[in-house]
């Protein structure tokens, strides 16, 4: 018999589980799937010999997390590795922004804007430590650091466009704009740029690096780490109701909040269950796997070394393109993301033929086939592409979320980030992670801080289901 059952083996699932191992629980993860990690996984879907991740795959917040830095994964395999540049955005005619983890260069390397560059990033990447301990925690909470925090909020409740003004070339506008479309919603809204503003601040605390081998490896460590703590996985095994869990003292539901109330079934409180099936999810991602021979032969140079390239011109472009897709309306031009992660890790490519990772966002649950949309946009910035492409696997929207339940209608970071579901993941609550039932929590990035590699999901809801066991 477990004293707690985790249901997912997602990098949340088993961040929850590690956490209730370390306080001495025996601990069962249950994992409906063939294989664990969720989204955290990696294979050579092209070619033999080429390695590609299949959701997630640079990790700067995995690098930065407050959590997983006390685990020491290093230990058990996780090895991070940096490119030479970290993120490009290419615009017509042969321009870029381009970032890499030094403030000074990055703003040497955008002109006139630089100094307006360094003003904001500068202090942000100076207090990030200290502002990931309170921005990765539920909303209502004490700060730890509250004049950091606050520094961040009044810039982090802006659309992205409004903090966009503060530069004059296209090239930082663009490169700000990029980062921002991470949110995957619209970046004229309230708290448009928070993502930006923390993805930005995280590359140049930490950069933007992989993992070498595979993001697979960050989940081959943490279940590694579980197993050392005396936790077991179980894989093959679906749950559709508390009852077959009932001798568990805690429950951990990395699931969807669909899926947790269908879990839960009666037993769930009526406003818990309003909220967690009325909670939305947003627009899609298609994701491309290319095996390139010889390398992407991008017009801009730093793009060649860029382990990240976002693929979306101007912001007003990105803006546009981003608002299509919310509203359910597919681009010509979709924003779309190029992972050159051999870039930092040769050791996923084979001679000189290399995996190139890309996904575009489209619209929620898009039935149709994005493929030939990211390599027009590909050959947009690096015409001659197609001619080096010698192998190919697509996963449209439909497919992802028969990959991964937790990725209803192709929506890969858990739920439309609108700037209410963003405050108020997953519902209204003092504890956002308690499901109402005794001893049930709710563990996905469906709840804070919301999706990412960090664990901080997971790990928050174990630290508040050991307060219930220690009442």
């Amino acid at each position: 018999m477990s004293d707690a059952i985790v249901v997912g083996a997602g990098p949340n699932g088993l961040a929850a589980a590690v956490v209730l191992a370390q306080r001495g629980l025996k601990v069962t993860v249950l994992e409906a799937a063939d294989e664990i990690g969720g989204g955290t996984r990696s294979s050579e879907l092209t070619l033999p010999g080429l390695l590609h991740d299949h959701c997630s795959a640079v990790h700067p917040l995995g690098v930065g997390s407050p959590f997983l830095r006390t685990l020491g994964l290093e230990r058990h395999g996780v090895d991070w590795a940096w490119p030479e540049v970290d993120l490009a955005h290419p615009l017509d005619g042969g321009r870029a922004g381009v970032l890499v983890r030094s403030v000074e260069r990055t703003a040497r390397g955008l002109g006139a804007d630089g100094p307006a560059w360094k003003r904001l990033f500068a202090p942000l990447a100076d207090d990030f430590d200290a502002l990931t301990e309170d921005v990765l925690r539920p909303v209502p909470h004490l700060p730890a650091h509250p004049v950091a925090l606050a520094r961040f909020g009044l810039r982090a409740l802006q659309p992205a466009t409004a903090v966009a003004r503060r530069w004059r070339t296209e090239e930082a506008r663009a490169l700000f704009a990029g980062a921002a479309a991470h949110l995957m919603h619209s970046l004229t809204g309230p708290a448009g740029s928070a993502v930006g503003l923390m993805l930005v601040g995280a590359a140049h605390r930490f950069g933007w690096p992989v993992a070498r081998g595979g993001s697979r490896t960050i989940t081959d460590a943490l279940a590694a780490l579980l197993g050392r703590l005396g936790g077991t996985i179980e894989t093959g095994v679906r749950v559709d109701s508390l009852a077959e869990l009932a001798l568990a003292r805690i429950v951990m539901l990395d699931t969807t909040p669909a899926a947790a109330a269908r879990i839960c079934g009666d037993r769930l409180p009526g406003r818990v269950r309003r909220a967690y099936r009325g909670w939305r999810h947003g627009p899609a991602a298609f994701k491309v796997d290319l095996a390139v021979q010889d390398g992407i032969p991008w017009t801009h140079e730093a793009c060649r070394r860029a382990g990240t390239v976002h693929l979306g011109g101007t912001l007003e472009e990105v803006v546009r393109t981003e608002a299509l897709t919310v509203a359910g309306r597919m681009p010509e031009r979709p924003f779309v993301l190029v992972g050159q992660q051999y870039l930092a890790d040769p050791g996923r490519s084979r001679g000189d033929t290399h995996p190139v990772w890309a996904y575009a966002h489209v619209p929620h649950g898009h039935p149709g086939d994005a493929t030939e949309a990211v390599l027009r946009q590909i050959e947009r910035f690096a015409p001659g592409t197609r001619e080096r492409i010698v192998g190919l696997s697509t996963r449209s929207a439909t497919e992802l979320a028969r990959y991964n339940a937790n990725f209803v209608g192709g929506d890969i970071v858990a739920g439309a980030n609108t700037a209410r579901q963003v405050a108020l993941r997953p519902r209204m609550s003092l504890d956002p992670y308690s499901t109402g039932i005794p001893g049930v929590y709710l563990c996905s990035a469906a709840t804070p801080p919301g999706a990412g590699v960090h664990g901080m999901c997971g790990a928050n809801a174990a630290r508040s289901a050991l307060r219930y066991l220690d009442r």
